[in-house]
């Protein structure tokens, strides 16, 4: 197959590529050429992706079987990728995220109630758009019209140009811009006896997914012709948060134990500013079945190369969005000897 990804030089896309072209695949980058990453042999587009329309040639050119767009954010991305390959390619498969889902807008606190889990690709999805468009930082600078329902409406109604969208959990691993396991990682290097936790996030479930895993996925999305007009998301079995840290401990080589608090036991301003009641996490049984997958790299061997690139990329910190106190050492202390 000729395949045309938009993106694919940052964090996850990287291994997108590796594993396409493992199967075999033809693979043509379109980015602008500001991230470099050790990729193998594949041609390259230089272009900007809000003037897609304007490769309309170029693309056609590459007699494309299927486009896969890893950086389509909001409804104007959405329509725009649409008018640039429709006639050009067979399929787009579009990078989604589980933040789609009801359940994420409870933890929000923008909707109400708790919602059942697993979520399954047939839950209900949020009722309010827009998920980070007040918030005064988002993660990995995604704009304020953010929106990935729309995108996913939008892609799924072209009865033209056929779509596959799949909706990723947190991803971990290799090359992590937010760098997800260096808050608990650096407290077990600085050989911290305990690593205290609010009870409400100890006891919190959510779905994760190692970044190889998840090329792997995405690969198997791209390729497989049971994927058209299908929604799949993916994620390892859930676990707590106390004992996925704890995990990260063991493989760490750390000593120290996790401890779990109720909340008046901490300051005021340690609050979790999210609904901790509401867990997160899903069935990924839709593509284990119809599309074979299943992660190619177990869990302990990606918490450890995770744990490696951590340890060798101390600067790369995970942004203080939510929780800035993570490493406040002094209140730890305090806490623990009440």
């Amino acid at each position: 197959m000729k395949i045309l990804i938009i993106g694919g030089t940052n964090f996850i896309g990287p291994f997108v590529v590796r594993h396409l072209v493992t199967m075999g695949h033809g693979v043509t980058l379109f980015h602008r050429g500001n991230t470099k990453a050790e990729l193998p042999e594949v041609n390259h587009v230089y272009g900007d992706r809000a003037q897609l329309n304007d490769y309309k040639s170029q693309f056609e050119s590459l007699s494309l079987d299927v486009v896969i767009d890893m950086i389509c954010y909001t409804e104007s991305d959405a329509r725009m990728l649409l008018n640039a390959f429709k006639g050009i390619t067979r399929r787009v498969v579009v990078i989604s995220s589980m933040d789609v889902y009801r359940a994420y807008g409870v933890i929000l606190g923008q909707e109400s109630g708790v919602v059942e889990l697993p979520l399954t690709e047939d839950s209900a999805l949020r009722s309010s758009l827009y998920p980070f468009k007040d918030m005064p930082q988002r993660a990995l600078n995604v704009p304020a019209d953010y929106e990935k329902i729309l995108v996913e409406r939008v892609v799924m109604s072209e009865c033209e140009l056929p779509g596959t969208i799949v909706r990723l959990p947190m991803v971990y691993g290799i090359n992590d811009p937010l760098s997800r396991l260096s808050p608990y990682l650096q407290r077990m290097d600085d050989k911290r006896d305990a690593i205290v936790l609010l009870d409400s996030i100890a006891k919190w479930r959510g779905s994760y997914g190692y970044v190889e895993n998840i090329g792997y996925a995405i690969a198997l999305a791209v390729t497989n012709e049971k994927a058209k007009s299908r929604i799949y998301h993916v994620g390892e079995p859930e676990t707590s948060e106390q004992e996925r840290v704890s995990k990260i401990g063991e493989i760490a080589g750390w000593k120290g134990k996790v401890v779990s608090l109720p909340q008046e036991k901490f300051p005021s301003d340690w609050n979790f500013p999210f609904n901790t009641e509401q867990d997160w996490f899903v069935d990924s049984t839709r593509i284990r079945q119809e599309l074979g997958y299943s992660e190619i790299v177990p869990l302990e061997e990606a918490l450890k190369r995770t744990i490696q690139w951590t340890r060798n990329h101390p600067s790369i910190q995970m942004q203080p969005l939510v929780a800035p106190w993570l490493l406040d050492y002094a209140t730890e202390d305090a806490v623990l000897k009440q």
